[in-house]
């Protein structure tokens, strides 16, 4: 397994566990966002954030959030994103992605959501950064026709996509 990609899943798994203790860290900008990466000129991606990041993550200017994994405690996701979002004064868009299914119809409804939010700052989150990147990557190269190598660069910081994740991208 390439590192990154290890690296992000047990990233994961410390960030489910650090979620639930009392004793988690508390992150002072949006760069310290699990699995950070900013793509220039387009948006911000990470892993989930939490409440506190959230509120970090207006401040920076971010006007929409758009949420890639399903609600679950496996995707250490926060059940009150939506409500949490809306007080913060900011545009929330939840597409449900099965980390083992993503679809057609996931990645047209993410570039109508991207296409119904230009001009707004953006950020793209998912459990780990791994969907998220992965439909970032698929939409630079699919739709907005950007360089092969630039784009792989930056999934790569993150993953090696392998599986139905390989053939997602690939299409």
């Amino acid at each position: 397994m390439p590192s990154n990609t290890l690296k992000t899943l047990i990233g994961f798994l410390r960030s489910v566990v650090e979620r639930r203790a009392p004793f988690s860290a508390t992150s002072a900008s949006v760069d310290d966002i699990y699995n950070y990466l900013k793509i220039e000129n387009l948006f911000a991606t990470s892993g989930q954030p939490d409440e506190h990041e959230f509120g970090l993550v207006r401040d920076a200017g971010y006007e929409t959030v758009i949420n890639l994994a399903p609600r679950s405690v496996l995707e250490n996701s926060l059940t009150n994103e939506s409500a949490l979002l809306t007080d913060l004064g900011m545009n929330y868009i939840h597409i449900p992605v099965d980390f083992m299914k993503p679809t057609e119809e996931d990645f047209a409804t993410f570039v109508r959501s991207l296409e119904e939010n230009a001009g707004r700052n953006v950020w793209l989150h998912c459990a780990a950064n791994m969907r998220a990147s992965a439909f970032t990557y698929r939409y630079r190269r699919s739709v907005l026709g950007e360089d092969e190598e630039t784009a792989r660069a930056d999934l790569h910081k993150i993953w090696e996509p392998f599986g139905v994740w390989k053939k997602f991208i690939a299409q």
